[in-house]
């Protein structure tokens, strides 16, 4: 079965909610899911969170690194791994965009399990500090790193510069292919500034290279260039960064200082993973926060006083039926989250109908981003990436 958005899916995973009671205790002995490459702060958290589930409940974590965003979809969407700890690519797979605008993917039913989230470390650029950038505006005419196969970096770097009052025709695009390579971009002197987060690792070889790295600050009273920014990434939000690699050199010069972020990794899955797994992870995760935090100091954001149960893309059922047990679901999450799950209804029409021309390459590509704007627009809801 295809993990395309579909009414059967949704249907599956309301019919599961009959399912047993399951406790934390329940979980399989393996779990598998994607992550970014080795360096990444994101698989550091799955180390983080696998050695604690192993010494709690003997279950064993294997996390499958990919190079990109697509890469990491894959196995989660053939049913090989579990979920995705993911970027900001999981907005993107929802909505059907970037390199899931193409005809094998399209918009997915994806759903939340839980995140990294209101955490002290950011989201920004590596950028190297003998460029002499003081501002964000001043990034125009410099070369900006770009991953191929990976949408939702591109999609912040679209963001950064919006918050500068540019676009990609005011810099230098640099094709890297993956991640850690762009960083070592940076180094080598190969481009100027790539997406990063400041606890990701591999950002301290730049940080202690000659080239140096400094933090940009993005101004929490520049109205107008958060607006800007969030047109290109709705899920920006404002955040005191005070944890990450080399925090003094930034634009401010003090720490904490005025950066971005939002819950990074993102844990989703699709609609055919049973409520009793969701909901037995997300309680071994969740309630075992503490014991996380102590093995990796950067992940200190899974605690259900730091989870955003009203966010952007809907929560898996097993994961609702943990919140709700321990009183966090309100009737405003669950109002939200019906209306995640009809903008997915909307999404998957608009996909049938794009699907039904039978259109190829560029051409579906233009009739796909008119038809989904189109849809969204007359539903009454926001188009982002439009």
């Amino acid at each position: 079965m295809k993990r395309l958005i579909a009414t059967s899916i949704g249907l599956g995973v309301a019919a599961s909610m009959l399912a047993g009671a399951a406790s934390a205790a329940d979980l399989p002995k393996n779990v598998s899911w994607t992550a970014y490459g080795t360096t990444s702060s994101g698989y550091a958290n799955g180390v983080a969170i696998g050695n604690v589930l192993k010494k709690k409940y003997g279950t064993e974590v294997r996390l499958i690194p990919g190079k990109n965003d697509v890469s990491r979809m894959i196995p989660v969407r053939k049913g090989k791994a579990d979920l995705c700890a993911c970027g900001a690519a999981a907005i993107l797979l929802q909505e059907g965009v970037f390199d899931f605008a193409k005809k094998k993917w399209g918009p997915q039913r994806v759903f939340n399990l839980f995140n990294n989230s209101k955490g002290r470390n950011g989201t920004t650029l590596a950028l190297a500090k003998d460029t002499g950038v003081k501002k964000i505006s001043d990034l125009k005419g410099k070369r900006m790193a770009f991953v191929r196969g990976a949408p939702a970096l591109n999609a912040n770097m679209a963001a950064v510069l919006a918050f500068g009052g540019l676009t990609w025709d005011d810099v230098k695009r640099v094709d890297f292919p993956g991640w850690r390579q762009s960083v070592d971009g940076v180094i080598n002197g190969q481009a100027d500034a790539v997406i990063v987060s400041t606890v990701s690792p591999h950002v301290q070889r730049l940080a202690a290279s000659p080239r140096g790295q400094i933090h940009p600050v993005f101004d929490h009273g520049d109205d107008a260039a958060w607006a800007r920014a969030r047109k290109e990434m709705p899920i920006w939000n404002k955040r005191m960064v005070s944890v990450g690699i080399d925090l003094p050199s930034n634009m401010s010069g003090k720490t904490p200082y005025e950066g971005m972020g939002y819950p990074y990794p993102i844990y989703v899955t699709y609609g055919d993973r049973s409520v009793d797994f969701a909901y037995a992870l997300t309680k071994a995760v969740v309630s075992n926060h503490s014991d996380i935090t102590a093995a990796l100091k950067n992940a200190d954001g899974y605690g259900i006083d730091r989870q955003v149960l009203k966010w952007v893309m809907p929560y898996h059922p097993g994961s609702i039926k943990y919140y709700k047990e321990i009183g966090a679901w309100t009737a405003e999450h669950e109002a939200n989250n019906q209306a995640l799950l009809k903008r997915q209804d909307v999404l998957a029409a608009a996909w049938e109908k794009a699907m039904a021309m039978k259109l190829d390459g560029d051409a579906h590509l233009a009739a796909w981003k008119k038809i989904r704007a189109e849809a969204l627009d007359a539903a009454g809801m926001d188009v982002p990436f439009r």
